[in-house]
């Protein structure tokens, strides 16, 4: 009975992975978005992809916190994205800790801002930040926010170096972002100060 059962658990998890429609129950997937299968996700209703965003053979575990990817990012296939972390709490096995006994600070959003690359099998660990005109080079762990136009890579994923300098990014934003949404030089300044260390 137990290999009948397998069996068909092996048919729920390729009809979950293939017939699946989850851009209807996504809390927003704009219409430009490219959203390409295989792809797993718990928690759908938390998953927002905006304009000429692409996701593919991804997998997002979402049951509590957002996972946003802003205007014209993209990953390639392999992209994980885990949300939240396990809880251990004196005398109890971390399997027995249900969600809502979790403490704060063990879920939290991840959010990949506009223009990034994210390269082949990322994992985005909770509560980071990608930040815009970033590129995650490929099979990176990023456990931790990046700055602007940088690229960062490895396990867990390090900044490497900045795409251009402060000039050349304020030329960029100039011709992409109205000024309000904008980085200012003063701001661009903290971040190279940051993380060029």
């Amino acid at each position: 009975m137990s290999g009948l059962g397998n069996f068909l658990s092996s048919i729920r998890s390729l009809h979950r992975e293939y017939f699946t429609n989850y851009r209807k129950k996504m809390g927003y997937c704009d219409p430009t978005a490219t959203v390409t299968k295989p792809l797993i996700i718990k928690g759908p209703q938390n998953v927002f992809l905006y304009e000429g965003t692409k996701i593919v053979d991804a997998n997002i575990s979402t049951p509590v916190c957002k996972f946003v990817m802003r205007r014209y990012s993209g990953s390639a296939e392999g992209l994980k994205v885990i949300t939240g972390s396990h809880e251990r709490k004196l005398g109890r096995y971390y399997r027995t800790v249900k969600q809502s006994e979790k403490s704060a600070g063990f879920d939290e959003d991840v959010i990949v801002e506009e223009d990034c690359w994210i390269g082949v099998n990322v994992t985005l660990l909770m509560g980071v930040i990608i930040r815009r005109g970033t590129t995650v080079a490929a099979g990176a762990v990023v456990t931790k926010s990046t700055a602007p136009y940088s690229i960062v890579g490895g396990i867990p994923a390090k900044h490497i170096k900045f795409y251009w300098t402060i000039d050349q990014i304020l030329e960029h934003e100039k011709q992409l972002y109205p000024e309000e949404e904008r980085y200012s030089r003063e701001e661009l300044e903290r971040f190279f100060a940051q993380y060029s260390r």
